[in-house]
């Protein structure tokens, strides 16, 4: 079948490499990776996604499916990429509060649409991201302590199967396939929308201080204070920033070593500025950023970088934080380490995190106590020493480690062993049983998939006609 025949069944572009359109349609968030399928189909329609995952099951091409790509570690280097960018249907029920979302939408579509009638959707520190791709990870929200993960809130998902059907999956429709999925990111076919519980919120408090580098020991060591009398529902996190000199960036900040307290809580101001108050007399802050929000601006938190940036991450969840491990990380990432990443931090868990879910599914994380991640920019001078830096911070925290991650903190991803560490033992036997059931071609390889249940070897493409 020649990719004319594709064309053919299509609303949507089909393009090949060096095809007009080809390089933006294929290029991710992560602009370190560059695509380089065989064909890519850009589609308008969930009836363009099943037609162009039929098409390549035909031929058992390999397929991907990319929105925004901030998830992207891997290239794809032949088969089919289908972009669901185009998805962008965006349908909401106040008084069900609930939401339907096409597989291109993005958190900013959807907060515009809710945030003004008094409720909100799980996003995490950037409403940049995917809101499908992030789901299908688990989803660790800004607010999660207060609420849970993003994906105990999916009442159904919309996903085009390897053998080309497309299937409405939930709790009681295809449960098997509802419940790997969220989670088990991209290993079972192409997700072309899903539906969503919103939350009531009145009151949103957040945002961030800024504080010395050098001052990195003195307020790691009362954050580990002041967390441990928080409630459940305050969502803290800290970051050490080594920010470039770029205009981009305040003038306050740019090109400094940083300690970044983040804070976020469903709350009122009069309760919000009593929990943060002891972490304003520690050091002193370079930027207090702290107060009361509309959740429109819920970016503040985090202030998660807008533009495109080629980087690597690995992250890890562990079970404590105490001093020996702060030691142990500020012994390879504090002041006066010459530590080449942008960013390293620490997000609690525990709160609606740590509770079971209410429908099966496949998030790891719940019976950790932190998540940590570095993350670094593939630029020259430092890009070659990033991913040596990345491994030697995992390798400092190892002994806290509970020896898994989540897949969105998972980075690039290795050996089967390595993959494994996405997910606890039982989810990740239930995802691979699910593909050997749902992708036994193993068409869905690329990212964070996962080995067929034997261990055999994927199947070789096979060339286009």
């Amino acid at each position: 079948m020649a990719i004319a025949d594709l064309q053919d069944e299509v609303e949507g572009r089909v393009l090949r490499p060096g095809d007009e359109g080809f390089a933006e349609a294929a290029r991710p968030w992560n602009v370190a990776v560059q695509h380089e399928p065989d064909a890519l189909l850009e589609a308008a329609s969930a009836a363009d996604v099943a037609a162009g995952v039929r098409w390549a099951a035909a031929q058992k091409l390999p397929i991907a499916a990319q929105s925004t790509g901030h998830g992207v570690t891997d290239a794809m280097y032949d088969g089919l990429l289908i972009s669901t960018r185009l998805l962008k249907d965006v349908e909401v029920d106040i008084a069900a509060r609930t939401a339907r979302v096409g597989a291109g939408v993005q958190w900013k579509d959807l907060l515009p649409k809710i945030v003004p009638h008094g409720l909100i959707a799980l996003n995490g520190s950037s409403s940049d991201v995917g809101i499908v791709g992030y789901i299908l990870g688990g989803g660790l929200p800004v607010l999660g302590r207060a609420f849970g993960f993003a994906a105990d809130f999916v009442r159904s998902i919309d996903v085009v199967t390897p053998d080309g059907r497309s299937r409405t999956v939930d709790a009681g429709h295809d449960a098997d396939l509802f419940a790997v999925l969220k989670g088990g990111k991209g290993n079972f076919g192409v997700v072309t929308g899903l539906e969503l519980d919103l939350i009531p919120l009145t009151d949103f408090y957040g945002g961030s201080i800024m504080y010395p580098g050098e001052d990195a020991e003195e307020v790691f060591t009362a954050f580990r204070a002041w967390v441990a009398g928080l409630p459940d529902d305050a969502c803290p996190s800290i970051a050490l920033l080594r920010l470039p000199p770029e205009e981009f960036i305040p003038e306050p900040i740019r090109g400094r070593f940083l300690v970044h307290l983040r804070f976020a809580y469903p709350g009122t101001a009069e309760e919000g500025d009593r929990l943060i108050a002891p972490m304003r007399h520690v050091s002193t802050p370079v930027m207090d950023m702290v107060g009361p929000l509309g959740y429109e601006q819920v970016d503040l938190v985090s202030m998660d970088p807008a533009d495109p940036l080629p980087f690597e991450n690995g992250g890890a969840l562990l079970t404590d934080f105490d001093e020996d491990a702060q030691r142990a990380l500020l012994d390879v990432a504090g002041p006066g380490k010459q530590f080449p990443a942008l960013l390293v931090e620490l997000r609690l868990l525990g709160g609606a995190l740590g509770k079971p879910s209410p429908v099966l599914d496949a998030v790891s994380g719940r019976d950790a106590a932190w998540i940590t991640q570095a993350v670094g920019v593939l630029a020259p001078p430092i890009a070659a020493m990033v991913p040596d830096a990345i491994a030697a911070f995992l390798e400092a925290l190892r002994p806290w480690s509970t020896g898994r991650t989540l897949v969105n903190f998972h980075g690039r991803p290795g050996d089967a062993e390595d993959r494994a560490r996405a997910w606890s033992p039982d989810a990740y036997d239930a995802i691979t049983k699910a593909k050997r059931r749902y992708d036994p071609d193993n068409l869905m390889r690329f990212g964070h998939a996962v080995q067929l249940p034997s261990g055999e070897p994927a199947e070789a493409a096979l060339p286009l006609l």
